[in-house]
């Protein structure tokens, strides 16, 4: 790095810092004057309106913040749901993943500057320019990725235990419970069987005993989760509470169209299976069993064709 263009660096970096900071000020200041507006409308009007902040008040500021970062990268609102689909349902978890997507591009923009300070006279500062950038971006997109990842987990673990959420349903509906008995029995009982639905069936059967609509509950929870062998089940559901009728036949045709698909998926996943084995036999054991079976003929003709030229 030339003498010349260090000032330029460090006034370059020294300018960026103070952007940063600028805007996590901003940031901060919009934030508690969101979350000031939410607690106003939310707070209990006999609170005295001197009353002293809560703990987790600067973690809620940051957070805040942090929404307000996530709203940069997610256009279309999508955060909320993969929240729900990855079972961070609650206050504390939301106030975690936005802390960290506000702290993700800070730390990776700090380990940057770390590394460019120990490494010396001979670091380019230009190439350390882009590691920050690529560092900050990478920063506000990794707890985007991390959420998908989960949620994408815990959908395929829900799908897992339709069916046997089909079993438990039809043997409870065959015993004489309605829709809203049979989803407090699974809740109450099912904690280890289902333990994955458990959590979603336990805030339906609150919003149920507060007396919210069962189909527009289901509805809600389809929309939410959409996991396509639970929202057939859930449609089945909601027409039953809605209109009546026979439940159980239903449910096993739904059953049988979801064995079907897996059973199909299953078979398309040996088929791959197979053609990468035949690879594998074709690049491996092909040559090493042609070597061995024709291995002692060859050595046999080589040999009677040096005693001819001998």
């Amino acid at each position: 790095m030339s003498a010349q263009m260090l000032p330029l660096l460090v006034a370059g970096a020294f300018f960026l810092g103070v952007m940063g900071l600028g805007l996590l000020a901003v940031l901060l200041v919009r934030g508690n004057r969101e979350r000031r507006i939410r607690d106003r409308l939310t707070s209990d009007s006999t609170a005295p309106p001197d009353a002293p902040r809560e703990a987790g008040g600067l973690l809620s500021g940051l957070a805040d913040s942090g929404r307000s970062i996530e709203h940069l990268v997610d256009t279309d609102n999508e955060t909320p749901r993969l929240l729900v689909q990855a079972g961070w349902r609650g206050a504390r978890q939301h106030t975690y993943y936005y802390l960290a997507q506000l702290l993700a591009p800070i730390l990776g923009a700090l380990l940057v500057a770390i590394a460019w300070l120990f490494a010396g006279a001979d670091a380019s500062g230009v190439n350390y320019l882009m590691y920050l950038v690529v560092a900050i971006i990478i920063g506000l997109l990794a707890p985007r990725f991390f959420l998908r990842k989960r949620a994408s987990a815990r959908r395929d673990r829900i799908a897992a235990e339709v069916p046997l959420f089909i079993h438990l349903l039809v043997l409870l509906f065959e015993a004489g419970l309605s829709t809203r008995q049979a989803l407090a029995t699974l809740v109450r009982e099912g904690r280890g069987t289902l333990p994955e639905l458990n959590r979603e069936f336990a805030v339906v059967t609150r919003q149920l005993d507060a007396g919210a609509d069962a189909a527009e509950v289901l509805h809600n929870l389809e929309r939410a989760l959409e996991v396509s062998e639970l929202s057939n089940i859930l449609s089945v559901l909601r027409q039953v509470d809605r209109y009546g009728g026979e439940v159980r036949q239903p449910l096993l045709e739904a059953l049988q169209v979801l064995e079907d698909q897996r059973a199909m998926a299953m078979r398309e996943k040996v088929n791959a299976l197979s053609g990468r084995m035949t690879v594998v036999m074709v690049l491996f054991f092909f040559p090493a069993l042609l070597i061995f079976v024709a291995g002692p003929a060859f050595a046999s003709i080589i040999k009677a064709l040096g005693n001819v030229a001998g």
